[in-house]
């Protein structure tokens, strides 16, 4: 479970990796799309 929440990169060899991240947070993805508006969206 912690090792999911770490960025990490696994270098595969020739250019190639694999990067996990951690997921990001349903409210705060809630909360972003809140307060982002749209672009060509009306006031």
């Amino acid at each position: 479970m912690a090792d999911d929440k770490l960025y990490k990169a696994e270098y595969l060899g020739s250019g190639t990796f694999i990067i996990s991240k951690p997921k990001r947070n349903k409210t705060k993805r809630r909360q972003s799309n809140l307060k982002n508006v749209k672009r060509g969206s009306r006031k």
